[in-house]
């Protein structure tokens, strides 16, 4: 089976029925194929061949949509590029792709004007201006039904690029499918008319529940931004049923005010994914939405994994603690955890080590990158996620950490993320980061740099004596942070919504050769 085939067979059978939602326009599915073929065959008439990579910086729009439709009509592999990254990063994720066309929004070309001397392979770029819809008319509307293997190309997507330069995921047809296939495995069946709101880009992560709703008869529901008050409206006027979002997101959504009294009879899923949650915001979400939530484990490398629902994740089990895991393996998917300094050896239940997965979602390696894809698979077929985790006798996992942001103090190992879901307890802390930084008696240790609401009566030092003691006391008083700061300012954050510990990280080790320090 392949992408395109699969999206072409549900626009015959559902072409009256609504597939896309975008403000005030309203597409069906028989309309929205149509624009795709068009772009399809505007894209091949550039002298694009199938298998061919172009990339697309855009927003959530109709026109995303003809792009998303498009590549897969003309068989082209999609190589979306991050909005908030810097013209740097789309030239490398262009150029080693070795991408030969680019689709671009109006308001983000002089991005890429700006970087088209340093990619000899680019040959053709689409602009999105205002005479994109006529261009888009003047295309036939033949479906150009080109040859496609299902174990073929069909999108590489990036890792976030939090360390170093990114490095590209490549999916076949075949796994694309499976993997949102997988995602959608636990969830209450999808129906045909149900709406699945977008308010990340499809490009990414939201785009693993676009296929799925478009191949059972849904309506994909568009938003081009994020603003929590808008997002609740639309959620409620649009009668939700499925939607992706990652923590802070939620976070967000949660605290509106009034969102407990809205009408959320509709709602089914909320997918909860891309970093950790803490307790309190799971618990804020839940009182707010309902019984809704769900929370999977994977990453850009190998997904979904993990999966867990609302009757799981608010479950007593005796010898867990499913609030704070990350659920359960799914029937389909590998679970393991290893030893991070050998990586053969697979740890017995109940030890730390670092978690290996295995899925029919999974990368068959880092493009053009086989060192890097060395070090990230095992010979038996397992991705290495970085992720320091452990698995209890029922079955749970727990997600300690990224394994690069380790903190040694004193011998002793700690990981930032237990800091912060403890801080995070705090009533008046909203969002944390917690990191290493040097010191001189213990080598280094935890600093907790607390974001606090605006309009919160707070004392920035009694907050911060708060925090260490609430550390002290839940987790041991070597592990509390040696430096506390409060602000009101949001922590920095990956084109992705993931809080960027090394951004604040950094500048505390300005002056040393390494990121690490011992006594």
């Amino acid at each position: 089976m392949d992408v395109r085939g699969l999206m072409r067979q549900s626009a015959r059978l559902n072409a009256n029925r609504t597939a896309i939602i975008h403000g005030s326009r309203e597409l069906t599915f028989a309309e929205a194929w149509s624009r795709g073929v068009r772009m399809a065959n505007g894209l091949l008439a550039t002298g694009l061949r199938p298998g061919d990579r172009v990339g697309a910086l855009e927003d959530n729009s109709i026109a995303a949509q003809d792009f998303f439709a498009g590549t897969a009509a003309a068989g082209l592999v999609r190589v979306p590029l991050y909005a908030r990254n810097s013209p740097e990063a789309h030239r490398h994720m262009l150029s080693h792709t070795s991408c030969r066309a680019v689709v671009v929004d109006e308001h983000y070309r002089a991005e890429i004007d700006d970087i088209l001397g340093a990619l000899p392979d680019l040959e053709a770029v689409i602009v999105r201006d205002a005479e994109y819809e006529h261009w888009l008319a003047g295309q036939s509307a033949d479906d150009p039904d080109v040859p496609i293997d299902p174990d073929g190309w069909y999108i590489i997507r990036h890792t976030g690029g939090t360390t170093g330069q990114p490095k590209g995921v490549a999916y076949t047809h075949r796994s694309w499918l499976a993997a949102g296939r997988d995602w959608f495995y636990n969830f209450p069946p999808m129906q045909v008319g149900d709406r699945c709101l977008h308010v990340g880009p499809i490009s990414h992560g939201s785009g693993y529940l676009y296929t799925p709703t478009w191949l059972s008869g849904g309506t994909n529901v568009l938003l081009d931004h994020f603003d929590p008050a808008e997002t609740i409206d639309v959620m409620e006027r649009e009668r939700i049923s499925y939607m992706f979002a990652v923590p802070t997101m939620l976070n967000s959504l949660a605290r509106q005010p009034g969102v407990a009294d809205r009408d959320w009879s509709s709602l089914k899923v909320i997918q909860v994914g891309g970093a950790p949650i803490a307790d309190e915001t799971i618990l804020l979400a839940r009182d707010a939405f309902g019984k809704v939530l769900y929370q999977g484990y994977g990453q850009t490398e190998a997904l979904p994994v993990c999966m867990m629902g609302p009757d799981e994740w608010f479950s007593e089990v005796e010898g867990s603690s499913p609030l704070r895991s990350a659920g359960r393996p799914l029937p389909f998917a590998y679970l393991e955890i290893r030893d991070p300094d050998d990586p053969s050896i697979v740890l017995p239940l109940g030890d730390e080590g670092e978690i290996a997965i295995r899925c029919d979602g999974q990368m068959h390696g880092f493009w053009e990158k086989p060192d890097a894809t060395a070090n990230r698979m095992t010979v038996d077929g397992f991705v290495l996620t970085g992720d320091i985790g452990r698995i209890d006798s029922n079955g749970y996992l727990y997600v300690m950490d990224r394994k690069d942001d380790m903190i040694i103090s004193g011998g002793f190992n700690i990981w930032p993320a237990e800091l912060e879901n403890v801080i995070l307890d705090h009533p008046d802390i909203i969002e944390v980061a917690v990191f290493a930084v040097p010191d001189g008696r213990w080598g280094e240790s935890p600093m907790a740099v607390c974001v606090v609401d605006a309009n919160a009566n707070v004392d920035n030092e009694t907050c911060a004596a708060e925090v260490r003691d609430l550390c002290a006391e839940q987790l041991g008083s070597y592990k509390k942070p040696s430096r506390v700061t409060i602000q009101t300012k949001p922590l920095p954050k990956s084109s992705v919504g993931k809080i960027q510990r090394k951004a604040l990280r950094e500048p505390h080790w300005a002056d040393h050769d390494r990121r690490v320090s011992g006594t």
